[in-house]
């Protein structure tokens, strides 16, 4: 665990018996973008919804559960878990938290200013009231543990919860019904049902191409996807993710990374095929790459990963860091800037052997020679006497990494989350500082997206 994650997780066990929740006070869509404020024609003080999210489903469901109110008629404060404070905890009287857990227990990269600067003071909370919807994987040992940190706090400061906790073990959609009932129940709305989920719909799997078929490792294969005929291609933003039924598991959508773009005119992914730890292959991984024929139909749907956008980043100059299929998520990234004609971009990628693991060679040699890369560190663990990892090339290039921070870069990591985010996160702290590091969170110059 990385010293700012270790310190983080410190506070919020801390927080299981000191602290007391947080309310919020409103404030115009003006005053802060992040807060939405819906006008109050009754005076009636808004219900606050609020979002702690890793990969942008929290924040997906806490959207889909204010606008559900909204239509019903109850009047929502939307806002992220970041851009509260004590002050804004004090004056709100009845709140939603739908909040995720990143790793093992952790609080979401988005929550750690709001466990770092509000949940550390002890306040009387007794007249909030509030619900939790927390989000998990039962892979982990610690599910949902952030949800269950808050939960904790919020009690011991007072508050008082409308409902018990309600947990989500991925996309378990009988949690998330019972979340409706008794948001419904709680709110006095005959129906909260309309939620404007975005169904899936059948995709046509068109190109499948395994681009390491000679590499020490399990194998990692380029696939392509096109809408069914008759059906439009959606949009999306570099960074967003796919989540897709797999028909042996329909009750547990996998997610993917979209290396793509709208103008590529195809949904692209980039896949793993995965063996657990008893050596069997991993479900998903194996229908993709095996189950599923040319010309068959996938059933996914796009999803906003709003966290790993460019947003205000988007004319920064950027450090992709990443490794294994993590290639995904910045090859869109990059790809975004290329079209958008930013030249200042550094890569730092690694995987095993450069003779079988580099994907996308072709692609990122030619954005070298046309200057859109500026950098690339491509660091193969296996090439060499020394085996080295791409936060061991971080450290080797910490004056470089200072200078590009210091000129407003912005650093974006996908991959692996045990391992290299974890080293990629420690060796970012060494080089400059936790203070730094909680400046570039704060300022979303710091975004991850890491499994």
């Amino acid at each position: 665990m990385t010293p700012e994650r270790g310190v983080a997780a410190a506070i919020v066990v801390v927080l299981y018996v000191l602290l007391c929740a947080a309310t919020l006070r409103g404030r115009s869509k003006r005053a802060r973008a992040s807060v939405i404020e819906s006008a109050t024609e009754n005076g009636a003080p808004a219900m606050l919804v609020a979002y702690a999210s890793q990969t942008g489903y929290a924040e997906h469901l806490a959207r889909q559960t204010a606008h559900a109110l909204e239509r019903a008629g109850v009047t929502t404060r939307l806002a992220a878990l970041s851009d509260l404070d004590a002050r804004e905890l004090r004056d709100t009287h009845t709140a939603l938290f739908v909040v995720s857990t990143y790793g093992e227990g952790d609080p979401p990269d988005s929550a750690l200013r709001f466990v770092r600067r509000t949940m550390h003071d002890a306040m009387d909370l007794a007249h909030l009231r509030y619900g939790i919807l927390a989000l998990g994987d039962r892979t982990y040992a610690n599910f949902c543990g952030f949800g269950r940190a808050l939960d904790a706090w919020l009690n011991a400061c007072s508050a008082q919860p409308l409902f018990e906790r309600v947990e989500v073990d991925g996309d378990d959609e009988h949690a998330l019904n019972r979340w409706r009932a008794l948001v419904a129940q709680t709110t006095q709305v005959a129906d909260l049902s309309d939620w404007q989920q975005q169904p899936f719909k059948p995709w046509r799997l068109v190109a499948r191409q395994c681009l390491n078929p000679d590499g020490a490792g399990r194998p990692c294969w380029h696939l392509e996807l096109e809408p069914s005929p008759g059906e439009g291609l959606p949009t999306w933003q570099a960074g967003d993710l796919v989540q897709l039924i797999v028909p042996v598991d329909r009750q547990r959508p996998r997610e993917y990374s979209i290396s793509s773009l709208p103008a590529d005119g195809r949904i692209h992914l980039l896949v793993r095929h995965e063996l657990r730890a008893d050596g069997t292959p991993g479900l998903a991984s194996d229908w993709l790459v095996q189950g599923v024929a040319l010309g068959d139909s996938v059933e996914l749907r796009v999803r906003t990963n709003s966290n790993f956008h460019l947003g205000t980043n988007a004319t920064r100059p950027l450090i992709l860091i990443g490794n294994g299929t993590g290639l995904a998520g910045l090859r869109a990234l990059l790809k975004a800037r290329v079209s958008s004609g930013e030249r200042r971009n550094w890569l730092i990628y690694g995987e095993r052997n450069a003779a079988h693991d580099f994907y996308y060679r072709e692609e990122i040699e030619t954005w070298i020679a046309q200057g859109m890369l500026e950098h690339a560190d491509l660091v193969f663990s296996r090439d060499g006497v020394q085996t080295r990892y791409v936060q061991d090339r971080l450290r080797e290039a910490a004056a470089k990494v200072h200078e590009w921070l210091h000129a407003g870069a912005a650093v974006y990591v996908c991959g692996s989350l045990k391992g290299m985010a974890a080293g990629v996160d420690a060796a970012l702290t060494e080089i400059v500082g936790a203070e730094m590091m909680e400046r570039l969170r704060d300022e979303g110059r710091y975004r991850r997206d890491v499994y």
